[in-house]
């Protein structure tokens, strides 16, 4: 069960985790005047591999526990495969009952400012691809100061995940 866990968990954190349906190159080279965009919303869709992830169990070589932690960076890239920016973030295991729940803050790194996420993954210790989740846009930096809406993330292949950032304002 340790390495089915993990391998999920692993996925589901790489996306948290968390941006992504509209072409990304586009999208992120057409955000620039996000700021002066207000009352506008837009949708910015990425790709996401995992880069790098370490795992704090509470129970090393044992069963998932309540307070289990991932850390993680994965690189986004658009819809052309170039990168755009990156993203990384904790994951902490809040119930082990009924599929596992985790609790995720991420933060996504784009040209021109930075957008916090956080949310609830469920289901990251079912056995099987990683299960998709959405995430609350918290804020951000640059041009994407006092960002709101959401972040749905899935997962379209091992360690890979496609992110749909939905900013509104």
């Amino acid at each position: 069960m340790r390495s089915i866990r993990a391998a999920c968990l692993g996925t589901a954190t790489a996306l948290v985790a968390l941006l992504a349906c509209a072409p990304v190159a586009s999208a992120v080279a057409a955000d620039t005047d996000y700021a002066h965009d207000r009352g506008k919303d837009r949708v910015i869709t990425l790709t996401g591999k995992l880069a790098e992830q370490s795992r704090f169990p509470v129970n090393p070589g044992g069963p998932a526990a309540q307070g289990d932690r991932t850390v993680f960076r994965s690189i986004l890239f658009d819809k052309d495969g170039q990168q755009v920016g990156e993203t990384g973030g904790t994951c902490t295991t809040t119930r082990v009952a009924d599929g596992g729940a985790e609790a995720c803050v991420v933060t996504y790194t784009l040209p021109g400012g930075q957008i916090a996420a956080q949310g609830m993954v469920f289901g990251h210790l079912v056995p099987g691809p990683p299960p998709a989740f959405d995430n609350a846009i918290t804020g951000g930096t640059g041009k994407y100061d006092r960002a709101r809406g959401s972040i749905h993330a899935e997962t379209v292949a091992p360690g890979e995940r496609r992110f749909t950032i939905d900013l509104e304002h």
